[in-house]
């Protein structure tokens, strides 16, 4: 028979929080792929738990090297444990390739449930809930990193980032120059540690907020865009939304028409609205 392999949850900051199943799991696992294994020793410590299988590490950097270890020895039997350094494996961490893997080669996979810091900053972030979408980190470079932010710049759904927090300020600049500086947002801050903070208000308040240094572990709640139709948008915002357009390499007749029919308003009213910004030097 094959073995098992099992996700599980770790703590994304009280060990308090950490499912009992887990302590279980670390004790009875013939091998453990830790995204640190540094780390899983502290947490074992804390746990009062002694490992008696194998332990390995498994990190980006070795992931697509010591994936094919472990399904061997997953399809020999073994019970494999994999955690990341903190909430579920896969979720912007090591283990997709390895659950792929073993999906390919019919080994059975389940989880251990735990902490998530998407889903405890959504919840935190007064923002709707009901529907939303993960992004994960958006890309280092400026360029890339509005690039991908036009992308959803007409998401409805609610919008979930995590973000190092050395580039939030950039980031949030950068989604109040795509989304525009009222959109409201989340910035949730050492979820469930003792310095937890959730900072709420429009974009262009919390980039001004960040620009003088945030730290820890950052996770960026985004509220998705309004519906489409005639909207009470601004003669300024219309001429910000067309620029944005410009500067991502549109020609101002196609950006003016896409801005128009994002707001619901006749291409004429946006038209004029850039003219009178130009003639007035804006």
């Amino acid at each position: 028979m094959t073995g098992t392999l099992v996700l599980a949850g770790t703590p994304i900051g009280d060990i308090a929080d950490a499912p009992p199943r887990l302590a279980e799991e670390l004790a009875g696992a013939d091998v453990i792929a830790a995204e640190d294994t540094r780390r899983l020793r502290r947490l074992t410590q804390a746990l009062g738990v002694t490992p008696k299988g194998r332990v390995v590490s498994y990190f980006e950097g070795n992931e697509a090297a010591r994936t094919p270890e472990l399904v061997e020895e997953l399809v020999g039997g073994a019970r494999v444990l994999l955690v990341t350094d903190a909430g579920m494996p896969s979720v912007s961490d090591p283990g997709y390739r390895l659950v792929a893997a073993c999906v390919e080669k019919d080994v059975r996979v389940t989880a251990v449930p735990g902490p998530s810091a998407v889903l405890t900053a959504l919840a935190l972030s007064g923002l709707p809930v009901d529907r939303f979408c993960f992004e994960g980190f958006l890309p280092r470079k400026a360029g890339e990193r509005l690039s991908r932010l036009r992308e959803v710049a007409e998401e409805r759904r609610t919008l979930v980032y995590f973000e190092a927090p050395h580039r939030l300020d950039d980031t949030l600049a950068a989604m109040a120059s795509v989304f525009g500086e009222e959109r409201r947002a989340a910035v949730c801050r050492e979820l469930t540690k003792t310095y937890e903070e959730v900072k709420r208000g429009p974009l262009g308040e919390l980039a001004a907020w960040a620009a003088e240094g945030v730290r820890g572990e950052i996770t960026v709640v985004v509220e998705g865009a309004p519906e489409r139709g005639a909207q009470d948008v601004s003669a300024e915002e219309l001429v910000r939304r067309v620029r944005v357009r410009e500067e991502a390499g549109e020609r101002r007749k196609e950006a003016i028409a896409a801005v128009a029919v994002e707001a619901g308003l006749p291409k004429r009213e946006v038209f004029d609205a850039v003219v009178a910004a130009k003639n007035a030097g804006a």
